[in-house]
């Protein structure tokens, strides 16, 4: 497993990157907008970090910028922490059988969400290309929020 970001949900992207970049010394290294989804993701890293973070190799922080307002909360302003794994399919059978809830299955082969007993949401992202769809998976439904 490796650790790959933590999502922060911000309500004024402007401003945010002033605080993060200007103010904080972050550097932005990637950022993609989705006009059918109406968000705009901004990575962002330490100055030491940059050439790690370019190449996938250094923890980033991810700032989620929605285009339509959205009051945040419980939290939900803080989004989640990534981790990519070898096999997606494993780690989730393996958390099924401890005991976790899987909040969106891997239906697609390639991400899953979780939830910690605190309720922090984690990401789990396939290493590599997505695994084929495969069942139980692709029919198991979204269960609370991720």
């Amino acid at each position: 497993m490796e650790y790959l970001h933590t999502m922060v949900r911000v309500t004024d992207l402007e401003a945010s990157l002033d605080f993060y970049c200007n103010k904080l010394g972050l550097v932005e290294i990637a950022r993609y907008d989705n006009e059918a989804g109406r968000f705009t993701l901004v990575f962002l890293c330490a100055t030491g970090d940059v050439d790690k973070a370019k190449a996938n190799r250094s923890p980033s922080i991810e700032l989620t910028y929605n285009w339509d307002p959205e009051a945040y909360t419980g939290g939900r302003n803080f989004g989640h922490m990534a981790f990519e794994v070898e096999d997606i399919y494993a780690l989730c059978q393996k958390l099924i059988d401890g005991g976790v809830t899987l909040n969106r299955p891997p239906r697609d082969g390639r991400m899953a969400f979780v939830r910690s007993p605190d309720g922090i949401s984690f990401e789990l992202l396939q290493k590599g290309s997505a695994q084929p769809v495969a069942e139980p998976w692709a029919s198991l439904p979204n269960i609370g929020v991720w």
